[in-house]
């Protein structure tokens, strides 16, 4: 229901700047579409590992391995994996939120993605280019660690300790 409801909010905003400008409104919508063309391969690329893994595991192997029975196993599985990953934002909530329908825990999906947006292994190398090798290193572990704060607090919220 709700989305139904956001979509005949932004129709009708869309159409209400139709009116008062066509030619902004036309620019925002061509540049709009441009921005998907670009996002659409890394969407769609994702999403079909993402559903061949569901595919391949089923949700009693996920359960298994991220499930809320996992515990601290699993979170630290959930965080190496989101740690060494390089999945943009947009397409990690969408991955999360199949996850989580498939028998991931709330922790582990919490460590996954909070290591997944803040660890970058995969972009170290040109992190170290600019920031340096010190600041890159200690960026990325405290971050690592605090994905593990990040689990835990989730944890307690959803009381998966």
């Amino acid at each position: 229901m709700n989305g139904y409801v956001m979509y005949m909010v932004t129709i009708s905003l869309l159409v209400l700047s139709h009116f008062k400008d066509r030619k902004k409104t036309k620019l925002a919508l061509i540049k709009a579409w441009k921005s998907f063309e670009n996002i659409l391969p890394q969407l769609l690329g994702v999403l079909i590992l993402v559903g061949m893994l569901l595919a391949a595991f089923d949700a009693e192997l996920i359960s298994r391995i991220i499930g809320s029975q996992s515990g601290w196993m699993g979170v630290t599985f959930s965080t190496i994996v989101g740690a060494i990953t390089l999945i943009p934002g947009f397409v990690a909530f969408p991955t999360a939120a199949l996850l989580l329908n498939n028998g991931a825990g709330y922790m582990q999906i919490g460590a996954f993605v909070s290591a997944l947006m803040m660890v970058g292994v995969i972009t170290a190398p040109v992190e170290i280019k600019y920031f340096g090798k010190r600041l890159t290193i200690m960026r990325n572990v405290l971050a690592f660690f605090f994905s593990f704060v990040v689990a835990y607090v989730i944890g307690k919220v959803v009381g998966g300790i």
